[in-house]
């Protein structure tokens, strides 16, 4: 070009908050333990502890908002036919190599039958969506009576904007923009949706282990001031655990079990 800018295809492209297209932007992060989507590994191993081993042969788990099929590792070995939902299609490209079942669609209208599901997992995905109501319904209605719903997401606080986008997304943890603040969802509503629909859920504030934490946030600290290495995409490291606290004011976990 004459005045030896850039042309505008080679600039990254600035989407808005909660955007989708986010994740297809950042495809090659998803299985990196210390890459962008560090955290969603810590609560996916966090989910996984919810669910119990299969109570009969052929049982499914469906994973709303499955992404790159983190969950899948955890499952291993519980007996369940896991079947992810998701509406980016390069992250259930990653889903299907990991062993997971995918379907291309959206939360809140489920191309998937009326109680199929021995399990519905919900992770990080209500603060995501911008009817959650819709999502939790179909999240129940895909559950048989006595299905089991598990869920984490971000409550809808002043202090959970805070350490969520405020701090979160300026630290090495969290992509910028991957959260829209307005979405957040309040516990207590949620709570009341669930039974609207026949799920008693039950909910516990939860967090990352600070030490845990703080070792990791130096690691990304020290590999960010490295020249990146393809081939060792990751500092090595045990990744924080996610441990229970007393407070739902950010983040928390729910368990619901749909009645017969």
């Amino acid at each position: 070009m004459p005045d030896g800018s850039s042309p505008v295809s080679d600039r990254p492209r600035v989407l808005p908050p909660n955007d989708p297209r986010q994740y297809d932007d950042l495809a090659d992060e998803w299985w990196r333990p210390d890459g962008a989507f560090a955290m969603l590994h810590w609560l996916a191993r966090a989910r996984a502890a919810l669910v119990p081993p299969a109570a009969r042969p052929d049982a499914l788990l469906v994973d709303l908002g499955c992404g790159a099929g983190l969950l899948a590792p955890h499952l291993a070995g519980k007996g369940y036919r896991h079947v992810g939902v998701d509406l980016t299609r390069s992250a259930l490209a990653q889903a299907a190599a990991h062993g997971v079942t995918p379907v291309n669609g959206d939360a809140t209208a489920v191309p998937l039958a009326d109680g199929c599901a021995d399990v519905v997992a919900a992770g990080e995905l209500l603060e995501h969506v911008p009817h959650w109501r819709a999502a939790v319904a179909e999240a129940c209605r895909l559950l048989r009576p006595g299905g089991l719903l598990v869920l984490d997401t971000l409550n809808d606080t002043a202090l959970s904007r805070l350490v969520a986008v405020e701090i979160g997304e300026r630290l090495p943890t969290v992509p910028r923009g991957i959260h829209d603040p307005r979405l957040f969802v309040d516990d207590r509503a949620l709570v009341a949706e669930c039974a609207r629909h026949g799920v008693d859920l039950r909910v516990r504030g939860v967090r990352p282990e600070l030490g845990g934490t703080l070792r990791w946030l130096a690691r990304r600290l020290r590999a960010a001031r490295r020249p990146p290495v393809r081939s060792d995409p990751s500092p090595a490291g045990r990744e924080p655990r996610i441990r229970p606290t007393w407070s739902t004011a950010v983040l928390y976990q729910g368990r619901g079990v749909r009645c017969g």
